[in-house]
């Protein structure tokens, strides 16, 4: 019998010593397990408060942008009534200067063996043609204008007549 004890306190004390080893083992382990757990929170709260610091960044600059977008959005509209009042204004010099700066005819000279314009001598070579506008002047082919089968008129009846050729 005592050897039996003696064999059964040595299992009792390897199981024992083996025990405390896997106490040990699991002590550390929790230990290892629960310095990660930390480093995983400070992890998480690091990018928590990144992830916040982008957020709030995100926001100023849409806010930003926005108050640019509406920035330029007034200067936009500023510059289309701008236009607006410089086309009226435009509108309303051209119908003052409508009639101001448009050559009269000259009048007729005395002379009818003359041209009106270029008071050159009407001669065998240079005809005379009659202004079939407005002075009813003699013009020489230089100084006229050929309106087809309405005859021919002085450069200034058709500048008159025709403001876009000159």
């Amino acid at each position: 019998l005592p050897q039996r004890l003696a064999s059964l306190a040595a299992t009792a004390w390897e199981e024992t010593w083996q025990s405390r080893q896997q106490l040990q083992a699991q002590r550390q382990e929790m230990a290892r397990l629960q310095e990660e757990l930390s480093r995983a929170r400070q992890d998480g709260e690091r990018w928590a408060s990144a992830l916040q610091r982008a957020q709030r960044e995100a926001l100023e600059r849409e806010a930003t942008r926005g108050a640019e977008q509406a920035r330029q959005q007034e200067l936009i509209r500023d510059m289309k009534e701008r236009l607006l009042e410089l086309l009226r204004e435009k509108d309303a010099l051209w119908q003052k200067t409508e009639g101001i700066d448009t050559p009269m005819p000259s009048p007729v000279p005395c002379d009818p063996g003359l041209c009106a314009r270029c008071h050159k001598d009407f001669r065998l070579l240079s005809r005379r043609y009659n202004c079939s506008r407005l002075c009813q002047g003699k013009v020489c082919h230089t100084c006229s204008m050929d309106m087809g089968k309405h005859g021919r008129c002085c450069l200034i009846c058709y500048q008159q007549r025709h403001p876009q050729a000159t």
